[in-house]
């Protein structure tokens, strides 16, 4: 497996049209999650990946096992529960870039992860473990086998990236910054958005905010600025990568995600740091011209054409 991840991914129950969600009578229905949008993200662009959590003993968590496993994403640690519900949201669009959701998560099956459920083995036979600030925020045994999992990556030889993937309705300030700053120190890459960044650090400018995060321990930091691309630094090397061009913007959730995917795909291909950054930035400015966490996340023939012609989504034929 080149990749491990884990973490909670619920059903999401999308409006059928952009207006107060007080008003929407019709829903779809799709698969979300940080964790698995990253693992579909790199199977679909033709990398070995596996994902672990725990679902309900229901037909929502069927439906997610079933997508994601259809993706090609290895589902054999997958936990099946009666004890709770698989999680579910729901999102409320007003407009492409004005965005609420709303969690129906809580005591769901994925907060009923326990250390003593990890396979060790099957995070330590990993290239790379992929983990978010979501998962030690869902409870606190999800806390224990998140730092327990980041302990078998360091032990194995398994290189760390770390996403904070900040979610403000699961965590207090000061408890997400004394944790969220505990795994990143951890972290052989860490993946933080601007604001997320400076929440961290205290810091303003990408600079000082990847200083911070250096010297505290973390091996790179890749800082995501949106359309403005991404600033990266490993102590050695520095630099921006420039995004690329949005033509017309549909649905921002999962962009993220998008770059997590695409950067870890640039580092298995054994691409340097700003080629990396450049490919995670390439897969962002796709995603978020398509609908949904999952159904934009492109092939790696369709990445590498962007990459290539580096003009816009027009150049990209679905």
């Amino acid at each position: 497996m080149e990749v491990v991840t884990f973490g909670e991914t619920m059903v999401l129950l999308a409006p059928d049209r952009m207006v107060p969600l007080e008003y929407v009578n019709g829903f779809h229905k799709h698969v979300a999650g940080a964790e698995t949008n990253v693992a579909v993200g790199l199977a679909r662009m033709g990398h070995t990946v596996g994902w672990f959590s725990k679902l309900g003993n229901d037909p929502f968590g069927r439906y997610i096992r079933q997508v994601v496993r259809g993706h090609g994403v290895d589902t054999s640690e997958v936990r099946i529960t009666d004890e709770a519900p698989t999680g579910v949201f729901f999102k409320e669009q007003i407009s492409p870039d004005k965005i609420q959701v709303y969690y129906y998560r809580k005591q769901s099956a994925a907060s009923l992860m326990h250390e003593d459920e990890l396979n060790e083995a099957y995070v330590g036979k990993a290239r790379i473990l992929h983990v978010t600030g979501i998962t030690p925020a869902l409870s606190p045994e999800c806390r224990k086998l998140t730092f327990r999992a980041l302990e078998a990556a360091k032990k194995h030889g398994a290189a760390i990236v770390f996403d904070p993937n900040i979610r403000w309705k699961l965590w207090n300030r000061e408890e997400a910054c004394v944790v969220l700053n505990e795994m990143a120190a951890l972290a052989d890459y860490v993946l933080p958005g601007i604001e997320e960044g400076q929440f961290l650090t205290g810091c303003c400018t990408p600079a000082d905010i990847a200083d911070r995060l250096l010297k505290s321990g973390a091996g790179t930091v890749v800082i995501k600025l949106g359309a403005n691309g991404a600033y990266y630094s490993n102590g050695r090397i520095a630099g921006d990568e420039p995004g690329f061009p949005v033509k017309r913007l549909i649905d921002p959730m999962g962009a993220g995600d998008g770059f997590a995917a695409g950067f870890i795909s640039g580092l298995l291909q054994g691409e340097d740091l700003p080629s990396a950054v450049r490919r995670g930035n390439a897969v962002g400015s796709i995603v978020v011209g398509v609908s949904g966490d999952v159904e934009g996340l492109p092939t790696r023939k369709d990445v590498d054409l962007l990459l290539a012609g580096g003009s816009d989504l027009e150049d990209i034929i679905r």
